[in-house]
């Protein structure tokens, strides 16, 4: 299969598609927060994200039943998977995104929307550049300059800087460490998720039905792992009334729509930044407007977490240049 991004943009067209990329950023602290609200309510952060993904893939079922466009992309997943046009591990991003759903109902409680969003954007840029070097989204391999390696090293400093208060006062720093790490490794699948997504996006020609087969493995992974814990599981948490509580799968559906259609225009590496950039700001603003009990918000927080905006920024200051190559 050929891999290959856009021809060039005009400047008003990408900056339109920039926009809308940081515009979708904000839409992840959003889901984070639903997720994990949820999460604490049905006391099991598996159950709150098979509910997510289950809503997502009803209304992701109902669009492509319903609208001719992806109902006849909907059609050539056989043909496509059955040809091999991309290899069959780019499937598992659907696994990725219900990691991603586990990792906000287990982490928001805890550490709040704005530290959880800082580790999962540290993953993120490790993980961008390692699929970058690789080659696995449409726009082929990069090479990891020493600008790139810097700003890399800065997203560190800026979460070590924007966890230090937690640290300090935290009594059992296991508490606060392990979602934030976790946080982190699925930040860094994320950037595979991403890449593969814009693959899948461009074989099926398009990006809603890559988000369908996304919610169609996270829903069968999940519901898998409901099953064998189901003897063990905790049934503690009841299901709320509020219609809010069911809105995170939607929220995930336009999230990983966005990005499967942007990789193919922006590449991988703006396309993540443009929705770190959104991401980390909607994060604080959540945060400071609507907190929950482990939100924290000092100066060394806002700090962190702008060290790290920047320290993305940096990182994909020298990651235009792109070699294009045939994937076959």
């Amino acid at each position: 299969m050929n891999q290959s991004v856009s021809p060039a943009l005009s400047p008003g067209t990408r900056l339109a598609y920039l926009i809308i990329a940081v515009a979708t950023g904000l839409l992840m602290p959003i889901q984070s927060r639903v997720n994990g609200a949820l999460g604490v309510q049905l006391a099991d952060p598996f159950a709150a994200a098979l509910v997510s993904f289950v809503g997502g893939l009803v209304a992701l079922t109902l669009i492509h039943l319903l609208l001719p466009g992806p109902r006849r992309a909907a059609q050539t997943i056989p043909r496509v998977i059955r040809q091999r046009q991309f290899p069959w591990w780019y499937l598992a991003a659907g696994m990725v995104g219900a990691f991603v759903v586990v990792s906000q109902s287990t982490a928001v409680p805890i550490v709040g929307v704005a530290l959880f969003t800082v580790s999962l954007v540290t993953g993120q840029t490790v993980g961008s550049m390692i699929v970058d070097r690789l080659g696995f989204g449409p726009a082929g391999p990069r090479k990891i300059s020493a600008l790139r390696m810097i700003g890399a090293l800065l997203t560190v400093v800026g979460v070590l800087w924007a966890v230090s208060p937690r640290i300090v006062t935290d009594v059992e720093l296991g508490t606060l460490l392990f979602p934030m790490v976790f946080s982190l490794i699925v930040g860094v699948l994320m950037g595979y998720q991403s890449a593969s997504n814009g693959v899948q996006a461009q074989a099926y020609g398009n990006p809603l039905t890559a988000t369908l087969m996304n919610f169609v493995v996270g829903t069968l992974m999940l519901g898998m792992i409901i099953l064998i814990r189901l003897p063990i599981a905790s049934t503690g948490g009841n299901f709320p009334t509020q219609w809010w509580f069911y809105v995170g799968g939607l929220l995930g559906c336009v999230f990983i729509g966005v990005s499967a259609f942007m990789v193919k225009h922006l590449g991988v590496l703006f396309t993540g930044l443009c929705m770190i950039c959104g991401q980390l700001l909607g994060s604080l603003l959540l945060d400071l407007v609507v907190p929950t009990a482990g939100s924290h918000i000092s100066f060394a927080t806002v700090a962190g977490t702008v060290l790290t905006l920047l320290a993305v920024a940096l990182a994909s200051v020298s990651g235009s240049g792109k070699t294009r190559r045939n994937r076959g």
